[in-house]
């Protein structure tokens, strides 16, 4: 069994976010769900052990929680994805145009990372410190 705990996010234009997720970071098509319409029913992606979901931008109740950061809706989580090589990730990172909130850097307690907001602006913290190990 993966990861029990999978972070589900909601993108404006889920294709190309799972693109860029997919590009940038690494992950993995597991399954993506076409809505009908042209968007994203449901899509999941995997990395190593992890998962995460996500869909289409939807106005409706559970949608309405899951939108990406705007003025008067701060983001109140972020998701911590464990990669090898770091530098890498972030160099592509920053070749496809994620924000860097926190640049890259050697942690006191080991490991080396840094947090981009996505294109649309969800908020990943990537690097190599592994609280498993």
């Amino acid at each position: 069994m993966g990861s029990t705990v999978i972070p589900a996010m909601r993108y404006r234009d889920p294709h190309r976010m799972i693109d860029w997720l997919c590009d940038t970071i690494g992950f993995t098509r597991k399954a993506v769900y076409d809505d009908g319409s042209g968007g994203v029913a449901h899509a999941e992606l995997t990395l190593g052990d992890g998962m995460i979901m996500l869909g289409s931008a939807r106005d409706d109740d559970y949608g309405k929680m899951q939108q990406p950061a705007t003025a008067d809706r701060p983001v109140t989580q972020s998701s911590y994805i464990v990669v090898p090589d770091a530098d890498a990730v972030y160099a592509k990172a920053k070749a496809n145009g994620a924000a860097i909130v926190l640049d890259i850097s050697d942690k006191d307690y080991g490991g080396r990372d840094f947090t981009c907001r996505d294109p649309e602006g969800h908020v990943w913290s990537i690097g190599t410190y592994n609280p498993w190990t």
